[in-house]
């Protein structure tokens, strides 16, 4: 299965039972090419509760025992996500209750964890394998290894992990307590997909199965939807910690829907020699770069075969910067900086004022200004509370859309992805023209005073590079519910030079909607940006109704606090060596 189809969306006989948990049935078919060709075989896996899952190894013929990297999908056959080089065998496990495999599907929830373990016990001894595992994961593939590291998973020596989500809540499909309602659609038609397709092959095999196959994916789509905070359900379906330590290799893209996984993931494993590569996830890689295909497959060689490669001494964090438009990005319009850390270390945050002052530039309600002193005196700005064009201002969604095969589309029709055309149904906010560049990479907060006529409505931010001919280009994407105003301190970042709030760790465990009308101060997270900022360009900050991709709610009208001390404030990030203050003629900001 291709990478875009997944973003739109050794048998061996009398195999021994391993501690009474696994074990192997017959092989339902195999393929065992002349040497120098591939060999391709498929079998069956009985874990603990009986069920049986659909598993395929292909590697080098003929099958011998070699270092296999394992990944474990729920989108079928032939969805392996990872092409190993003859040194490796590669096991593709359908996940139970998807494709070909029993079982209820339980939204990668403890059972499919559990399912994790027992498999690889088994592979770990299997006849294809010399007792050493890697694992790899792509989008739910990667979410389902980050959800199981809490467990002992034995014999895994490294991972490569893409696009996966750190908290599947936070991450993908309720960020911000909003909740994500179409790409959640779209996952579950895409888990479903091949659990039809292949629908004959279980009716065949073990009828009765493709009830409890069908009645899991059902339960699980509407569970998610069930489940609105953030509760003990959800719980079980993020990282819930890691007793292996494994040395992980986290790709992902600043535009990708899930991109805020990996830079979580990174910070809480960094300590077991993670690194992060910041190219590409299900948005696509820009073109002149691999994908970071020669990164994962040092990885490997280092990790799994002892090879010195150099690997662990390249920078931990390595990230290609846009300048200025996705689709450009994408093209090869690109800036490298690497570091040791993430957020890369003296990067600081200049705090930017939301102001009344018109900016002359768009064609908002208000057209306000967004600068580095203090306005003078303080008002109210209003916006409707209604859906908004999702191409616009839904940046991650939209590199959904343009990686299956519509970026073309944009390129002709470059509206669509721009927000000119959405900008007149809310507020904006816009720096003067940047006297020279500045590279911004890390996460974001705005801090805003609102109050709404719908309690419950959605906060909806969108961060624009704005160039010189005055197309406003969205980068990276705000949202929060207002019936979640509370942030936990302990787990939210902070300026290190400033103590300012800068990435706010939202509390999403129950709703404490407001009374209409009622200002209180929001605390809005904005997934990573990364972008090469030219001279001559300007910053905007939109503040609009949610993304059409997001459930529908009431229509309402929220009003924004802006201007004085007391009003809207954005926490910008500014990587060392870049000063915004001096490019917006206020003076030189940078701590370090």
């Amino acid at each position: 299965m291709s990478r875009a189809r997944r973003a739109a969306l050794l048998s061996v006989a009398g195999a021994t039972v391993l501690a009474g948990l696994v074990c192997l049935t017959p092989a339902l078919a195999s393929t065992a090419p002349p040497a120098g060709g591939t060999a391709t075989e498929n079998l069956r896996v009985t874990v603990s509760d009986g069920v049986s899952l659909q598993a395929t190894v292909t590697g080098a013929a003929p099958l011998a025992p070699r270092p296999t990297i394992v990944e474990f999908s729920p989108y079928g056959n032939g969805s392996g996500t990872f092409t190993p080089g003859p040194a490796y065998n590669f096991l593709l496990v359908q996940i139970r209750g998807t494709g070909s495999s029993d079982g209820s599907f339980d939204a990668l929830g403890p059972r499919t964890q559990l399912d994790v373990q027992q498999v690889l016990q088994w592979a770990c001894h299997a006849p294809f394998s010399d007792g050493t595992l890697g694992l790899n994961g792509f989008s739910a593939s990667a979410i389902t290894i980050y959800n199981s590291l809490h467990l002992s998973l034995p014999c895994v020596k490294a991972a490569l992990l893409k696009s996966g989500t750190y908290s599947l809540y936070r991450d993908l499909l309720w960020p911000g307590g909003v909740s994500n309602f179409v790409p959640g659609v779209g996952v579950a038609g895409l888990i479903a997909g091949p659990a039809l397709e292949q629908g004959p092959d279980r009716l065949q095999r073990a009828p009765l199965t493709s009830v409890t196959t069908a009645t899991g994916l059902a339960t699980a789509d509407l569970s998610a939807i069930e489940h609105p905070t953030l509760d003990a359900w959800w719980q079980q379906r993020q990282f819930q910690g890691d007793v292996n330590h494994l040395p992980i290799l986290m790709i992902d893209g600043f535009f990708d829907v899930e991109s805020r996984g990996a830079f979580q993931a990174y910070q809480e494993l960094r300590g077991d020699g993670a690194h992060l590569l910041v190219v590409g996830g299900h948005d696509g890689a820009p073109a002149g770069t691999d994908d970071g295909n020669a990164e994962a497959e040092a990885w490997f060689d280092h990790y799994l075969r002892g090879v010195d490669n150099g690997v662990t001494r390249q920078p931990a964090v390595q990230l290609l910067l846009a300048k200025g438009d996705r689709v450009q990005y994408l093209n090869g319009a690109f800036e490298r900086t690497s570091g040791t850390d993430w957020p890369l270390p003296g990067t600081h945050w200049v705090p930017l004022a939301l102001s009344p002052a018109r900016s002359g530039t768009a064609h908002s309600l208000n057209d306000g200004t967004l600068t580095a002193g203090t306005p003078a005196a303080a008002t109210t700005e209003s916006y409707p509370a209604v859906a908004s064009l999702p191409t616009a201002t839904d940046v991650p969604n939209a590199a959904i859309v343009g990686a299956a095969g519509l970026n073309q589309l944009f390129a002709a029709l470059p509206a669509l992805d721009e927000m000119n055309v959405a900008e007149p149904q809310g507020l904006s906010f816009t720096t003067a023209p940047l006297r020279q560049d500045v590279q911004s990479a890390g996460p974001l907060d705005l801090d805003v005073p609102l109050s709404t006529t719908t309690p419950g409505a959605a906060i909806w931010a969108v961060l624009c590079d704005v160039a010189p001919d005055g197309t406003s280009h969205p980068l990276t994407v705000g949202r929060l519910s207002t019936a979640y105003p509370d942030l936990d301190p302990s787990r939210s970042l902070y300026d290190p030079v400033t103590g300012d709030l800068v990435q706010p760790y939202g509390v999403y465990d129950a709703k404490t909607p407001p009374a209409v009308g009622q200002t209180r101060l929001y605390h809005v997270e904005f997934w990573p940006v990364g972008n090469d900022f030219q001279a001559g360009h300007r910053i905007r900050l939109d503040i609009i109704g949610a993304s059409g991709a997001s459930t529908l709610a009431v229509p309402g009208v929220n009003s924004v606090l802006v201007g004085a001390g007391s009003g809207a404030r954005l926490q910008m990030p500014v990587l060392p060596g870049s000063d915004l203050l001096a490019a917006l003629g206020a003076g030189p900001s940078d701590p370090n």
